[in-house]
């Protein structure tokens, strides 16, 4: 469907933009505008405002802005065509005649949201019923009252196999199968799909019923305890949430969207006074979820059983996220107490108990090194080795190359807690630390051995870093064996640095050399991490970015000659490759450049206090 400028432009005027915000936030006028306090962040004194003559609303607080089909992506989380879709009902507008088969499609969609519909409305009168009568007492039984049941739309289906085709008969039964109501197989009657269930309708973003799933009153031998529509042209399980049409709306105004394992468990945290919860369909979080997540809010909170399922769920979900993070987006994961769901806690502690635990959830970097850690024994040098391998393997999963770097660091830093512990330092009489003297014979053999090498003065000053601070030499073992791989000018530099590490293991770790007798580069004392007094904290983080993009380059570097033979083979490939190589280079470059000119800040401190972004070059 082809939908012009001017089929948009005209939509626009005929909808007035504060009537359709004004029905999910209370609007006051200020002018020939109208405020709020923004629905899309918390605050106190409004900076969220209306303008009808221009058709836009905007946030002075978090920039939110858009116009009408805006609104309904960003508040109401539909997609595009929903929301013109919706705006073209209210404005009385045809959409554009779409080709013949688009047609013949929309009409048959509109006919199985008929059914669905007809069928929920079937359901939620036998609930009801005479014959709801253990449905009802089995929601009494779990704490659900009559405006959850109302809200959420319970409903029954009677254990017979033609009970709803009996009730819908003015539908085919070919519609009827084809929206996943009734079961036809070879050789035999269709019959009804949902038999002796408590029924909850399951909708799409614009509120419409698309699928059901079922639940048994009893457990029954050979009977699965949750039943979910199949796939249907309205519904794709791997591709919708449950309550998310309820949920993206009071995400935007809490900031936050949690995923819980059921559908009970949702409704739990609603009557709760928790109301941004989904569910999946019984299933692990699929990609297309994930990004469905992340439309309403940034860092998801995944609300997941304590035991041994609930941890390999959180390390499904994490694996899947992996590739697709990008600034700003992830996950985190809440771990409830063992044996117990959303639904338990909820009523032993009440809704306290459940804020507590999301207030306090861990982050991917967490949950990948928590589970791999209790993976396998830690016994041997071996199986440590195999801690850091599998570590780093999660680490190149991720296509985004900052937040693949930062996330190597965080596990390495972990890592190398666990396999280079400090050592408490020797006792020498009355139990007092003894000093580790700075040894001259070691800054003159280190000094011979760095002086003039590398392709740099910040390769030389890294070096001189780490002498400065041997206690970081460990855990940046394997990247400084890359550097010497790399550059052999320096390879004996880290070979007495690695040498000095291992010297110094069972010692305190004072610099090996007093500031006189470090190796020397003309620009030591711009970097943080060679100035006396610096913060040691952020020295070590400073240290830590460059030797991880001293890495990088040459990798990148070489990455962008192996593109380059490939161009008679795939040269759209091969393009496209070398320049995303390339920016990453330039990125990178300004970056060593930021850190050559002045005493580097940690890199978010250096590029925020400069008003500039990742990739900009600060001007002297």
């Amino acid at each position: 469907m082809a939908l012009s400028p001017q089929w948009l432009d005209e939509l626009k005027t005929r909808i007035r933009l504060s009537t359709l915000v004004a029905r999910s936030v209370k609007l006051q006028r200020a002018g020939k505008e109208w405020r709020a306090c923004c629905p899309f962040h918390s605050e106190k004194s409004p900076s969220f405002y209306v303008n009808d003559d221009k058709g836009f609303y905007h946030c002075f607080g978090c920039q939110q802005h858009g116009g009408a089909i805006d609104w309904l992506m960003q508040n109401n989380g539909l997609a595009f065509m929903d929301a013109v879709k919706e705006l073209a009902a209210q404005a009385g507008m045809d959409l554009p005649a779409p080709d013949p088969r688009a047609a013949r499609q929309a009409e048959e969609r509109a006919g199985l949201h008929e059914v669905m519909q007809a069928a929920q409305d079937w359901f939620a009168g036998n609930l009801r019923g005479s014959g709801g009568a253990a449905a009802r007492a089995y929601l009494a039984a779990r704490g659900i009252g009559a405006a959850a049941i109302a809200e959420y739309g319970f409903g029954f289906a009677p254990d017979e196999r033609q009970a709803l085709k009996q009730a819908l008969t003015r539908f085919d039964e070919a519609l009827l199968v084809e929206a996943g109501l009734r079961i036809a197989v070879d050789e035999r009657d269709p019959y009804d799909r949902f038999r002796g269930r408590l029924m909850l309708p399951i909708h799409d973003p614009r509120g419409r019923v698309i699928a059901f799933g079922g639940r048994i009153l009893e457990a029954r031998e050979g009977v699965a305890k949750y039943l979910n529509s199949p796939d249907t042209p309205l519904f794709d399980k791997g591709r919708t949430l449950y309550n998310l049409h309820r949920a993206g709306p009071a995400a935007r105004k809490s900031g936050r969207l949690i995923v819980v394992e059921g559908y009970l468990d949702v409704v739990a945290l609603g009557q709760a006074g928790i109301a941004e919860a989904v569910a999946p369909m019984g299933t692990a979080l699929t990609e297309q979820q994930i990004e469905l997540l992340w439309r309403h809010a940034d860092k998801p909170v995944l609300c997941l059983d304590g035991d041994s399922a609930g941890q390999r769920a959180g390390m499904r979900a994490a694996q899947r996220a992996l590739p697709l993070l990008r600034p700003g987006h992830s996950l985190q994961v809440s771990r409830l107490p063992a044996g117990m769901d959303p639904d338990d806690l909820v009523r032993r502690d009440g809704a306290a108990a459940v804020e507590r635990l999301l207030a306090a959830p861990q982050t991917l970097v967490q949950v990948l090194w928590s589970h791999e850690r209790a993976a396998a024994p830690l016994a041997t040098p071996e199986d440590k080795a195999g801690l850091k391998a599998r570590l780093l393997a999660h680490v190149e999963t991720i296509a985004h190359p900052d937040i693949a770097a930062l996330y190597r660091r965080d596990l390495l830093d972990l890592y190398g807690a666990l396999a280079f512990p400090a050592r408490p330092p020797r006792e020498r009489g009355f139990g007092r630390p003894a000093a580790v003297a700075a040894d001259p014979q070691l800054a003159a053999r280190l000094r011979r051995g760095v002086d003039g090498a590398g392709r740099g003065a910040l390769t030389q000053a890294v070096l001189a870093g780490l002498a400065r601070h041997p206690a970081e030499i460990a855990r940046h073992s394997e990247s400084l064996m890359q550097l010497a791989r790399a550059d052999p000018s320096i390879q004996r530099g880290v070979e007495l640095l690695l040498e000095m590490a291992e010297a110094l293991e069972a010692q305190a770790t004072p610099p090996i050399s007093p500031a006189g007798t470090l190796p020397s580069s003309p620009d030591n004392p711009r970097f943080a991490f060679l100035v006396e007094g610096s913060d040691p904290a952020d020295a070590r983080q400073v240290l830590a970015e460059a030797i991880e993009l001293l890495v990088e380059l040459p990798a990148i570097e070489a990455a962008i000659r192996a593109s380059g033979a490939r161009f008679a083979s795939d040269p759209d490939g091969a393009f496209a490759e070398q320049q995303r190589l390339r920016k990453r280079k330039l990125e990178i470059d300004s970056r060593l450049g930021q850190m050559a000119r002045k005493r580097a800040a940690p890199a978010a401190q250096d590029l925020a206090s400069h008003g500039a972004t990742p990739g900009e070059q600060e001007t002297d």
